[in-house]
């Protein structure tokens, strides 16, 4: 069968105003630079879309993972997105495109990509998570309850399609490194690494042996490009995404999006600096304002019909996620009562690459030795 590769790549290329939201001329310049690509043959479909300030484009297409064309076409895009940000004087314009020229691929170079290469099923539903004012790492909690919880994911106990869980590729931020964990076998080694989210971070799950699945296509992806190690400093936050597979051997859209109902605390919000509950919200509230936040996640599902986006579905815009909005707006209340301090403001080692260390700077004289 013929394969098909979707690609979800974000930038925030300015605005609108401050980091609240994307302005539609961008999303109009966007749609523009895609549409000439499906006609041309390059992509099959796509969508464009926005979180906060971020530019999300949606592609599907068959020419593989990483490929350059795709790549850059994304990159053309997010360019031609800045220069109408800067004709209107957005904030920030072109803030993740940290080099001057694209260079074959898209990865290192600002943008956040999640890519999936699968063989279409009769029936594929496929989500789109695009967060804002976050880290990659903020994932972990909810791809974790997605595919290993039994108590969020009924399947695990009672759907023999996965009864055996799924595989889990865990990268090292930090030291660039890999290392693939079975579920529920090595549950509690990899909940020691996943729980350290600002190093440890879940890329992808695979299904196991058995599967309906074939092992070698990916059943959720997440981009973990993190913005301050390409840069050198705070440019700002990472505003991760992630495409999720489901139903058909793997857990129910209602199982993807339980791990939502929490409100779980997550590292971001105003300059990067900042604990706060990641709140689920509908496309149209999806424009953080106080402090630059609450964190924002959104969820569009699709249908996909050969190679096609039929949607997309406004998945959180459902009175069944009020109450945890309700929960998030008192943990915002709660959380921006400590002002300045931990563990609202991020501990001192996660602030390294933010503003703070400018500052320290300027008082690193004033210490004297203690008696």
């Amino acid at each position: 069968m013929t394969k098909i590769t979707i690609s979800l790549i974000k930038a925030d290329v300015g605005g609108y105003p401050g980091h609240c939201s994307v302005h539609p001329e961008l999303i109009k310049t966007a749609e523009e630079k895609l549409e000439e690509a499906k006609k041309s043959g390059c992509l099959v479909d796509y969508r464009v879309m926005a979180c906060g300030d971020d530019l999300e484009l949606l592609m599907s297409h068959r020419t593989g993972c990483d490929c350059g064309d795709i790549h850059g076409l994304a990159w053309e895009t997010f360019e031609a997105a800045t220069e109408t940000a800067k004709g209107l004087k957005l904030y920030g314009y072109g803030q993740d495109l940290l080099a001057d020229a694209f260079s074959g691929n898209i990865k290192g170079m600002g943008p956040g990509v999640a890519e999936m290469e699968i063989t279409e099923r009769t029936a594929e539903p496929i989500i789109a998570f695009m967060m804002d004012k976050t880290e990659p790492g903020a994932f972990n909690l909810p791809i974790f309850k997605m595919f290993a919880d039994p108590f969020n994911t009924a399947g695990l106990i009672i759907d023999p399609s996965f009864h055996h869980g799924f595989t889990f590729e865990v990268w090292d931020i930090l030291e660039h490194k890999k290392v693939l964990m079975n579920c529920p076998e090595e549950m509690y080694d990899m909940l020691a690494l996943i729980g350290a989210k600002s190093r440890y971070v879940i890329k992808r799950v695979f299904a196991k042996p058995g599967s309906k699945i074939p092992q070698s296509e990916p059943v959720a992806v997440i981009s973990t490009e993190k913005l301050y190690q390409t840069a050198g400093k705070y440019v700002g936050k990472d505003d991760p995404v992630a495409l999720v597979r489901s139903q058909s051997g793997l857990p129910a859209l209602g199982e993807v999006l339980e791990p939502f109902s929490i409100g779980h605390l997550v590292s971001g919000w105003m300059r990067g600096s900042h604990n706060g509950p990641l709140m689920p919200c509908s496309f149209d509230t999806a424009h953080p304002t106080r402090f630059d936040g609450p964190p924002r996640v959104i969820a569009a599902g699709f249908q996909l019909a050969e190679g096609k986006f039929v949607g997309p579905v406004d998945l959180f815009n459902d009175l069944a996620f009020d109450r945890v909005r309700q929960r998030c707006l008192e943990i915002t209340d709660y959380m921006r009562a400590h002002g300045p301090f931990e563990p609202h403001r991020l501990p001192m080692e996660e602030m390294e690459y933010t503003t703070l260390p400018h500052v320290m700077d300027c008082l690193r004289d004033r210490f004297v030795d203690t008696e």
